[in-house]
Formats: structure tokens, C-alpha cells, sequence
């Protein structure tokens, strides 16, 4: 199936404080159903743990250059670019994964730094992201393990330098 007739390309805007609960909804289920393949149950119940915080999303989404992405008038999407060029955030939900939403928001937010003369992007990217940020040109720095409760989550410090 081609995704491109399935689903059409998403318009972005920013952030707005009425979008909170339901990207605070989007990431919990990109991170209940998107990950199976690279995380075991224990992982992924504890990352959904720790990011039902429904508050800390609305901080980081507030301090943070922090699109939406829409298709058909509803969000689907976010990703935050906070302080330092790093890219905190990226989630979608399953129901557009694989579709261009990640990809879309990714490229816009690339735009932005470097309108904003940012030198590089970095992002801890989970397993499950890695090849999209491998396709965007981000280059590997070292792998990230971190404690969480009893399990461990790893990720990978991925950089991508923006020249002019």
C-alpha cells in the first residue's frame, strides 16, 4: 500500500496548551505500541511510566520550539527542540507511524535550527527511532543506558552537524 494515498501530508503548527492532553495520550501509545519490536514488556512499562507525566510534557512542551503535526484537523504528532539543539521529543501515533508525520516534523524542525543558526542537532534516539534519524543523516556518538526502576533502556546520542 502506498502510504501517500493512504494518508495525506501532515500541516504543522505550534504547540498550544489545549493540545497537552492528547499528545501527552499520543506518546503513551507510541510507547505501548511502537516499541514492541526493540523493547521488552518490563521496558516499555516502565518508559510508559515515566512519561505519564502529564505536567513535566506540558514544561518541557512549553520551554521547548515545539510543533504539532495535524492531519485532518487533529494531531497525530509532536516533536520539541529544546535549548542546545536537542531534539527532546519526537512521537506519533501508531495509527500514522511509517507514514512521513515523524519524517515531516523532523525536517521542519531541522529548518528551524538552522534559521536559528544552531551549529548541530542531537537527540537520544530509542531503538525504534534510530533508523529514521539514521535517514536523516545523524551520525551515532555512543549508546545511553539508563536505569529506570528495575530495567534498563538504551538509546543512542545521535549528532548531525548543520554547516552552512
Amino acid at each position: 500500500m502506498n502510504a501517500s494515498v493512504a494518508f495525506p501530508k501532515p500541516s504543522l503548527r505550534p504547540y498550544l496548551p489545549a493540545d497537552l492532553s492528547l499528545l501527552a495520550e499520543i506518546r503513551l501509545a507510541a510507547i505501548e505500541e511502537l516499541t514492541e519490536e526493540d523493547y521488552d514488556e518490563a521496558q516499555r512499562r516502565a518508559w510508559a511510566d515515566l512519561a505519564d507525566d502529564e505536567a513535566g510534557l506540558g514544561e518541557t512542551l512549553k520551554k521547548g520550539l515545539s510543533l504539532v503535526a495535524l492531519i485532518g484537523g487533529a494531531p497525530v504528532g509532536f516533536i520539541v527542540l529544546a535549548d542546545g539543539g536537542l531534539i527532546d521529543q519526537l512521537y506519533v501515533h501508531p495509527a500514522v507511524a511509517r507514514t512521513g508525520v515523524a519524517s515531516a516534523l523532523l525536517d521542519a524542525i531541522e529548518k528551524l535550527a538552522r534559521a536559528r543558526k544552531l551549529e548541530s542537532l542531537v537527540v537520544d534516539a530509542s531503538d525504534t527511532a534510530k533508523p529514521l534519524f539514521d535517514k536523516f543523516g545523524f551520525t551515532a556518538e555512543r549508546r545511553n543506558t539508563i536505569p529506570v526502576g528495575d530495567v534498563w533502556l538504551g538509546n543512542t546520542r545521535m549528532k548531525k552537524n548543520l554547516s552552512p
